[in-house]
């Protein structure tokens, strides 16, 4: 007796994806394209398409497709906020950053407080407990390391409160990475950096942080002082050439005064390898200063 072969099971049809949209304009600005990028990857990994999209948000092809785009004028948060919702975004940490891009864009406070208030509060988002922990360990020596190079402390706990939304934004691609807390720094360093000023040969400027140092407060007379002064920006100029993460490592060290055991956990490497990092540092800027040492 013959069996009849099974029929194979039909393959599941394969999961439409939607395609992803056109780059960014260039005319799109730094604070713009912060909550642009981050809309557009969720977008891209959710396998909607656009024409799904515009079933959810109740806006246009046109429009929506604009908005991913950061083409034409600044997007209403009507607009903003519907695909926010649409995505399963956060809407607290988009809604600040959206704000902040639309002070950048020029935009009138009015026109930015009637844009926020057409659209009705939605209900508190609450942070993972992990963003929470990280916040509260990192928000000190975040806003040193910012300070230091923006020279302002309103300016550096703006650009680090930019830091933790986008990171709340992104919390799972945050997660999802081999190290959290370096993930976290890395964004911090990139935001910060992008805000600071620069020397004409590229690097970045800190020489403004010797007019704080207490090494030159302790000079007696007006002359020394000055003379300090010119000493310790030169070296801190020095300081703002050297690798990324050896100037990092100096910076939180030297600069901003944090304890060096709690520096490997702040920038996301082994105590070992930060340690290093401070070693090749202290060399290099010793070969450029033969008389001058870092200030515990």
């Amino acid at each position: 007796m013959t069996t009849s072969p099974i029929p194979e099971r039909p393959a599941d049809p394969p999961h439409r994806r939607g395609r992803p949209p056109e780059p960014i304009c260039a005319s799109a600005g730094l604070a713009h394209r912060t909550w642009l990028e981050p809309v557009r990857n969720r977008f891209t990994a959710s396998g909607l398409t656009l024409d799904d999209l515009v079933g959810r948000s109740g806006f246009s092809k046109t429009r929506l497709s604009e908005l991913m785009r950061g083409k034409g004028l600044y997007p209403t948060w009507e607009i903003t906020y519907s695909v926010v919702r649409a995505l399963d975004l956060p809407v607290g940490p988009l809604r600040r950053l959206w704000k902040v891009a639309a002070i950048e864009a020029d935009k009138k406070p009015s026109w930015i407080d009637d844009r926020l208030q057409a659209v009705p509060p939605a209900d508190t988002d609450e942070r993972p407990l992990a963003h929470v922990a990280l916040y509260q360990a990192m928000v000190v020596p975040y806003n040193a390391y910012a300070q230091a190079f923006l020279q302002s402390l309103p300016r550096a706990r703006h650009a680090v409160g930019e830091v933790f939304d986008l990171l709340w934004l992104t919390w799972d691609d945050a997660t999802s990475s081999p190290d959290t807390p370096r993930h976290a720094w890395q964004l911090l360093r990139a935001t910060v950096l992008s805000r600071a000023a620069q020397r004409p040969a590229g690097h970045y400027d800190l020489r403004a942080a010797a007019f704080s140092t207490a090494h030159q407060a302790q000079a007696p007379h007006l002359i020394e002082r000055l003379a300090r002064i010119d000493v310790l920006a030169r070296f801190f100029d020095a300081i703002a050439q050297l690798p990324d993460d050896q100037m990092d490592v100096t910076v939180l060290r030297y600069l901003c005064g944090i304890d060096p055991d709690a520096i490997p956990a702040v920038v996301g490497l082994p105590p070992a390898l930060v340690h290093t990092l401070d070693h090749h540092a202290r060399w290099a800027l010793k070969q450029l200063f033969p008389d001058t040492e870092p200030q515990e």
